[in-house]
């Protein structure tokens, strides 16, 4: 019996020994925030600079294919009208040519659209690849563990509090970033 009470009280201070260690062990905070990473793209003037950019391109060389087109659609109806008078020989010939131009047409209208969609998406990797280093750096400083990203098909997060939305401050600093980078240039 009294080998039992030993035992009993043995593992009674051990058990309270464990529980006061436990007790010390202070659990670290691990500091956390996330980034909606579609607003902060509609909001970040160098991403809205380069949109703007290919946007402008685009109607630039548009406009110039257009008036190719229309002086196309021009000849075409012109030949509607001709095609009796000149008889069937003529038709066959210009019809062929009128095919061909037509072709042509539609395939600089997708090389222009490809073209600018590369130029544009090669750009706005760049500008991406900034935007992360930037977050990485301000993790650093701010002492965060993780800053996770949403608001795209990628998204990471299904819930965080308001509170750990640091997007504005990111959006914030990195305008102030751009457009101190823009006014040296």
């Amino acid at each position: 019996m009294k080998k039992i009470v030993v035992i009993l009280a043995i593992a009674i201070s051990i058990v309270s020994c464990n529980n006061g260690e436990k007790s010390e062990t202070k659990v670290k905070e691990v500091k956390t925030a996330y980034v909606d990473t579609s607003v902060l793209m509609k909001e970040y003037t160098a991403a809205k600079d380069v949109e703007a950019k290919y946007k402008a391109k685009g109607e630039e060389k548009g406009r110039q294919l257009q008036a190719e087109i229309n002086r196309f659609k021009q000849e075409a109806q012109n030949f509607q009208a001709q095609a009796q008078a000149n008889g069937q020989e003529w038709a066959q010939k210009k019809g062929a040519e009128l095919q061909r131009r037509e072709q042509q047409l539609a395939q600089a209208q997708q090389m222009l659209a490809q073209q600018l969609q590369q130029e544009g998406g090669v750009e706005m990797d760049s500008v991406i690849v900034g935007v992360k280093k930037f977050i990485k750096g301000y993790g650093k400083e701010k002492g965060y563990a993780y800053i996770y990203g949403t608001g795209d098909s990628n998204a990471t997060i299904l819930y965080a509090e308001d509170k750990a939305d640091i997007t504005k401050e990111i959006v914030k600093l990195l305008n102030e970033k751009y457009k101190a980078s823009a006014a040296k240039k």
